[in-house]
Parts: C-alpha cells; structure tokens; sequence
C-alpha cells in the first residue's frame, strides 16, 4: 500500500508511538550536514527517497530508541508501522521538527540544530540550511526548523525580522507543510516474509551491510544475532579474544565458513533463519575449539597476535564438523604447517578472498579424513626475513617472529626462568620485546650496523624489568650480571656467541640464519 506521510503527520505518528524502529535496525548514524541536506532537498522538491513500514498487530520484543528519544507506548489493538527502510531520513526530520520532547544534545558528530540560512547563495547546489550549535545561529541570519510546527515558537521566532524575511520565511514554512514523504506499508503477520522483504530492499542499493541482512534473516523475539555475537564476545574475554565477537565481519565469515563452506557472508543472504538458529551452538563451539588450538599449539594469548585474524577462519570450519572427535597427530601436524606457511608466506595479504576460501574448503577436507592440501602453499623463508624486516607489533612479519620465539620457550636473560608466556602475550605490545644488542650502544661504537639495529634479528622477549638493568650496555657487559652457563638461555632465545663478543654485523648475520633455520623447520 502507498500513501505519502506529510511530514507534520510523521512527526506525530512518531509521537504518538505509532511508527517505531525494530530492533534489527542499526542506530541513527546521520551527520548534523547530511540531515541540514535533506531538509534542502525537502525545501527544494528533489527526491529523498522513499520509507517502507511494516504494519503489525503485534508488537516485537525487540525495538531501538528513534535516534535518542524514548517514544510513548503504542495503543493496544492499534496495528504498529516499523521501520524497515528509512530510519535515518525519518530521524532526521523528526529531530529537527519535534518540539514536545527534549531535544537531542548537542554534539558537533551526532546532532545539532538545523537553521534556514537567509544569506545563502539561491542556487540550485547550494544547500539553505545549516546545522549550527544554539551559540553560533544569530537570530538575524538563521532561522530555526524546530519551529515550523510551532504555532507559538513560530510567531515569537518571527517578530524581530524584517517584513522582507517574515515574508521569506512564512514561504519556506509553507513549502515544508506541503511536503509528503514517499512511504510504501507493507501489512503482514509472517515475520520470515517481512526479513524476506528487508533484504530484498536492502539488495536494491540501500547503504546496510551483510550482518544487518543477516540480523534480519535470523531476528525472533528468542533469537537476536548481534546478542548472540556479544555473548561470545564476553565469553572470550578471558582468553584474550573478546574482539572475535565484537567484529562483525570476521564472525560471519566465521559463521558462513562453518554453515556454507564458504567464508564470504554473501553466501548467507539465502540460508533459512531457522537453520542459523538451529546451528549457531555448533557455530559457538567451533570458535572455542579454533580459539583453543590457538592456545595451546601456538601460545596465542590475543586475537591481535594472530599475524591475521582472517586465519581463525579456516580453523573455525575444521573444528565445525566432529567436534566430539579429537584431532590426529596428523591433523594437528597439518595445521600447523598451513599457519607457518601462511604467515611466513604473508597469504592473506592484499585481497586474500580466494586464498581464504581456497583454504576453507582444505580444511573441511582434512577434518572429514579426505586428502587435503591445505599445507600445500609455498613459503620461503631465508635470513633476509629477519635482517631486513623491522620490528613493528603490528606488521605480519613481526607477529610471525614474536610467536616463533614462544614458541621456543624462552628463558629470562639474567635469571635463567621460564618466561611467563600468559603475561608477555596478553596484550601484544613491544614493552616485553627489546635489542639484544642495545640502541644506544649500537650508535655509539657500531655506525655501519646502525641501520639494521631495529631489525627483528635484534629482538628477544626480554622484561622491562632487565631491560632496565641493561638499559644501553654492551652485551659482553651486561653478561656479566646472567648465569655463567648460559647456554640454554642462548638456545632458547637463537642467540649466537659472537653477541656476548660485541660484534654487533656478526651478530645480526648469523642470528638471522638461526631463525631462518627454525622457520624452515616449522613450514617443513
């Protein structure tokens, strides 16, 4: 059914709490300019697009604020219009126009008020209006929309202009009074039709991403998708991965791994909500068990430590199917290998959306007993990985490193003890990571080397705490305060003698083919 809603209609159909966000919906997301354009459009008669309301009976369980404000209850009996597409040009005009409930703070980022600008150039691209904070709109030059609707605030906003602008004005009033807003209402009870509907409309161009889709397909008064996503994400809290459920994308992909076989969350547009419902604890219990392999295998204590977080993908499908079954040696074995070689291979770099599908469908086939090649990708590794890449927590290269030296259980430089992994990896920082060879040291007696003294090479878990008690000594100085054998704090952290030699180049060179002999023990 279509019928236009003037905007004077809208705004009390708001009020009256009649027209209402569901709680699939994402918040009001429009800038203060973008809302200042749309009442420009509306002033000018451009198109602005239409609204789609939904018209039921029942009321849902789960519903958004309108923007920030708390809308009445609506009528028993009285069928309700939720807003399907349209929200934030709905909210938008809303916010300007209302004047029975408290105005949205002011805030340059989220709302501020919209004001008629008399001195704007009359053109057809520049735009009347204006959002301005209350201080800056002088009454001489702006005019504020929140009065159009107004009979009294109108009249008393008008009588300090001159005739000329009372005349401007009344005319602009006149223009938004006449306005209609284009809305289509769709009336049915079946809730699967209406997410049918949603999506449909949401493929014809609307700006709404895949999750919001996909909350619509799944969405039932027992079941909200994004709750489901923040629950995981506070059970991962502890283990340091509570940002897998808090990113959307990474948990549809996740999701559409496990449910399809295939990692893009386009492929769940078309999957029955029932079945995501029905699934979603397989779904929850695959991401503990990739979490825990992480874990344990790899001594990943963070997400941000995984060199990328697109590898929890094809971990989370392995452990979808069989999660009951241990895994083999073999498969254990196999895994490993594929996250060596990805991450020293740098796989998911640039456009990865192949490689990552490719490897999905690996892994399914490892786990169900079928050849897989999923540790079939190349990775070469020499000493250049580490000479020449630098030390930086956030690059690939660096992660890779930092989990290669876990991985070869550390000991403390000047006790001899077990580094705490739990501690050092956390939080993924440089504050446990420092120069073998220090800074300072380096610059004072080894010029030719200096460039190179960021490099990974360069690097070992070392506390801040020793770190201070090295702070910029030589290396054959501060040997003096280790353990006079040190060779298993040595093995543990690839450190070849000639560092406790002061022969800074030396060091670098032959520490680099250390750790690239490791790498290459690790991809096989």
């Amino acid at each position: 059914m279509s019928e236009p809603l003037p905007l004077r209609k809208a705004i009390d159909r708001i009020h009256e709490g009649v027209i209402r966000i569901p709680g699939f919906q994402r918040k009001f997301v429009w800038e203060p300019e973008r809302a200042a354009l749309l009442m420009d459009s509306i002033y000018k008669g451009y198109p602005f697009g239409s609204v789609l309301l939904w018209r039921t009976r029942n009321k849902l369980e789960g519903e958004k604020q309108l923007g920030g404000f708390v809308l009445s209850d609506p009528q028993k009996d009285y069928p309700t219009d939720y807003v399907l597409d349209g929200q934030q040009r709905l909210t938008s005009i809303f916010a300007t126009f209302q004047t029975q409930l408290s105005p949205l703070a002011e805030d340059p980022e989220v709302w501020l008020p919209i004001y008629y600008d008399f001195e704007a150039v009359a053109d057809a691209q520049e735009s009347h209006f204006v959002a301005l904070a209350q201080g800056d709109a002088g009454a001489e030059r702006y005019f504020p929309l929140r009065a159009f609707f107004d009979p009294v605030g109108f009249a008393q906003a008008v009588s300090s202009l001159t005739d000329e602008r009372k005349v401007e004005i009344v005319t602009v009033q006149e223009k938004f009074k006449e306005a209609l807003i284009p809305a289509e209402t769709f009336e049915n009870e079946d809730r699967a039709s209406v997410a049918i509907v949603f999506e449909r409309v949401n493929r014809m161009g609307v700006d709404l991403d895949i999750f919001e889709l996909l909350t619509a397909w799944t969405w039932s008064n027992e079941f909200d998708l994004q709750d489901k996503f923040m629950e995981l994400s506070e059970e991962f809290t502890s283990f340091g991965f509570d940002e897998v459920g808090s990113d959307n994308d990474l948990m549809l992909r996740c999701c559409a791994a496990i449910l399809k076989g295939d990692p893009s969350p386009a492929a769940l547009i078309d999957i029955n909500g029932a079945e995501v419902r029905a699934e979603f604890d397989r779904v929850a219990q695959a991401l503990r068990l990739a979490i825990d392999f992480l874990r344990s295998n790899l001594h990943i204590r963070h997400v941000r430590s995984l060199p990328y977080t697109a590898q929890l993908i094809p971990l989370a499908a392995f452990f979808s199917h069989s999660q009951s079954r241990p895994i083999t040696d073999d498969q254990r074995s196999t895994l490993l290998r594929w996250f060596w070689r990805s991450s020293f291979g740098h796989r998911y770099s640039g456009n990865p959306g192949r490689n990552i599908k490719t490897d999905v469908d690996e892994a399914l086939k490892l786990r169900q007993g079928a050849d897989s090649a999923l540790d079939a990708i190349t990775a070469n590794v020499d000493d250049s990985f580490f000479s020449r890449n630098t030390f930086n927590a956030r690059t690939v290269a660096t992660k890779t490193f930092i989990l290669m030296l876990a991985g070869n259980h550390p000991l403390t430089f000047l006790s001899g003890q077990n580094v705490s992994l739990e501690e050092v990896l956390s939080e993924p920082n440089r504050k446990e990571f420092h120069h073998c060879a220090p800074k300072a040291w380096v610059a004072k007696g080894n010029a030719a080397g200096a460039d190179r003294v960021g490099a990974l090479a360069n690097f070992a878990i070392i506390s801040r705490t020793e770190n201070r008690t090295i702070k910029d000594l030589a290396p054959s100085e501060y040997r003096k305060s280790m353990p006079v054998d040190i060779t298993r704090i040595s093995q543990a952290a690839f450190i070849p003698g000639s560092l406790w030699a002061d022969e800074f180049d030396t060091f670098i060179a032959e520490r680099a083919k250390l750790l690239a002999a490791s790498a290459l023990g690790l991809i096989g």
